[in-house]
This record gives structure tokens, C-alpha cells and sequence, in this order.
């Protein structure tokens, strides 16, 4: 029987070699238990590789190799735990920014909606009106041409009249004068809205903006006396208590003659509202000389 060696007796190399193969017969030992146990499957291989351990070889043992793999596998994980935690938090951070910058532009829609629905500031503008009684023109004389006499208006004020003579005219609604008839004088003659120049050539003119007939406030009229029809010719011969039928879409109304005054053409307060509900018929006068207006007043007979 061979003696055995003592632990000083082996060489590095026999150690290693001795370690090698104890750690191969208790992990043979381990895989037999496992495969006791049901936990390792034994696949039979008909020339199964024995791993070579060369002597002094600096590869490290087994069980560190795993201890190694593990640990590498736990710091890839919580590598990849940080990153993903990390895309968590920029995506959080992301969506508050989206939902800041949704509120922002969400508000600037607003604003700008209301800015444009908002109705600018109103300031109030002086009321365009007439400057002088309509009606007004040149003398009819042989071989010179009837216009409107633009001499009877003050110079200061003429840049007002012809804004004023720019304004459109509206649309007559039911309720305004279409016909007048005066059987002292014998005029039946439409009305028409408006008494401008080319108003008047059509009938007695409406001025714009007064009192419908029927209604409180003073339905001014005006018409020609020498041209166009000379339609308000006779004026001056009405007298008190003389009638004037004013005719709408539906009804009629009448009014009684109650004064007539010659005045110059800037009388233009002659026109304004009344409290009563009055008449008042413009035309010029003398005939063919034109540089004065007669009025006419009425006042409503009530039924």
C-alpha cells in the first residue's frame, strides 16, 4: 500500500489539480442530488465533453463564474430599472409641459376670440343734417340751365352739405307717406323718401329721418314751385283750416291748414320734431325767383 503524502509534499500545480477535481466531484455530487430530486434532466451524450483544466491556467473557479454572471445580470437590471424610471419621469415631465402649453394656447384662443367679438369703443359723432329748407335752385330762365343753388348756402357750411347730400337713401317701410292730395290746390302727388335733387324730379320729397304720418313729431315735405310739375306752385294761396290728406300703404291721414310764413333758407329749425303731430310743406318762393322758402304748417285732425 503506497504511503500517503503529506500537504507539504505536493507541488502548486498537484494542488490545483487536486482542488479542480474535488470541486468537479461536488458538483457532480450537486447535479446527481438534482437529478434525484426531479430538477435536472440528464441528457446522454455518447462522447461527453470533459472540460480540460490546464495547470496553471488563470481562469476562475465555477462557482465564482456564477457569482460573477449574477452579479453582472442584477447590474444590468438595475441599469435598466434606472433607464426605464428615467423615461418615466421625462415622459411624466413631457405630458405636464403638453398640458401647460394646451392651457396657454387654449387661453390665447380665447383672448383673441373675445378681441374679436369685442365692439370697438363708440364715440358720438355730430348728427349730419341739413343746412339750409330743401327745394332750393336757380331761377328758371330762357336758355340757362336749372340747378340747385349752391350760392344760398353758407360757404362755411358747404363741405356739410354735400356730405349730407351723400347719405343713402333707406327704403321706404309701410308706414311711410306715398301719396298727398290738397283739393284747395288741386295737387294729388306722390311722395317719395328723400328730397334731394333727383328726389324732387320724381314727386314731393320726404326728408329723410322725420315723423311717419300719423305719429308725433312733424312730417316734413317739400316740392318745386317752377320746375318739375311746379307741384307746389300755389302754396301761398292755402288758408287756415284748408285740408292736406296724406295717404301711407294701409291708411290715410288728415291734417288742417293752421299758419304760412315766408322765411330765408337757412330756417332749418323749421324741420325739427315737434311735440304735436304736425305737417310742415316746404317750397321756394317768389315763383321764378326762388330766393326765399315758403312753409306751410298743419296739424293732424284726429278721427
Amino acid at each position: 500500500m503506497p504511503r500517503q503524502r503529506s500537504i507539504e509534499e505536493f507541488t502548486s500545480e498537484e494542488l490545483r489539480q487536486l482542488l479542480v477535481e474535488k470541486r468537479r466531484a461536488e458538483r457532480e455530487a450537486r447535479l446527481e442530488s438534482f437529478r434525484k430530486t426531479g430538477r435536472v434532466i440528464q441528457v446522454e451524450t455518447e462522447n461527453p465533453i470533459i472540460p480540460n483544466v490546464i495547470p496553471g491556467d488563470d481562469d476562475e473557479p465555477e462557482e465564482e463564474t456564477l457569482t460573477n454572471r449574477r452579479r453582472a445580470r442584477n447590474r444590468r437590471k438595475k441599469g435598466m430599472e434606472r433607464f426605464l424610471f428615467i423615461v418615466e419621469i421625462l415622459a411624466i415631465v413631457g405630458l405636464v409641459v403638453i398640458i401647460f402649453q394646451a392651457f396657454n394656447v387654449l387661453n390665447l384662443l380665447n383672448e383673441e376670440t373675445a378681441g374679436a367679438l369685442a365692439m370697438p369703443q363708440l364715440t358720438p359723432t355730430a348728427l349730419i343734417t341739413a343746412v339750409v329748407l330743401p327745394s332750393g335752385h336757380t331761377a328758371p330762365v330762357e336758355g340757362v340751365e336749372v340747378r340747385p343753388n349752391d350760392a344760398e348756402i353758407p360757404e362755411h357750411l358747404r363741405p356739410l352739405m354735400q356730405s349730407y347730400a351723400d347719405l343713402p337713401i333707406p327704403t321706404p317701410g309701410a308706414q311711410q307717406a306715398r301719396q298727398i292730395q290738397i283739393p284747395a290746390i288741386g295737387v294729388s302727388a306722390p311722395i317719395v323718401l328723400g328730397d334731394g335733387w333727383e328726389q324732387l324730379k320724381k314727386g314731393v320729397g320726404q326728408h329723410v329721418g322725420t315723423a311717419n304720418p300719423g305719429e308725433v313729431g312733424n312730417v316734413v315735405v317739400s316740392a318745386h314751385n317752377d320746375i318739375f310739375g311746379e307741384l307746389f306752385k300755389d302754396l301761398d294761396k292755402l288758408k287756415t283750416g284748408d285740408t292736406v290728406i296724406i295717404t301711407t300703404q294701409d291708411r290715410s291721414f288728415t291734417y288742417v291748414i293752421t299758419g304760412t310764413q315766408i322765411v330765408e333758407p337757412t330756417r332749418v329749425d323749421l324741420m325739427a320734431p315737434t311735440p304735436e303731430k304736425t305737417l310742415t310743406m316746404i317750397s321756394c318762393y317768389p315763383y321764378r325767383i326762388d330766393t326765399q322758402r315758403i312753409v306751410v304748417t298743419a296739424i293732424l285732425q284726429e278721427d
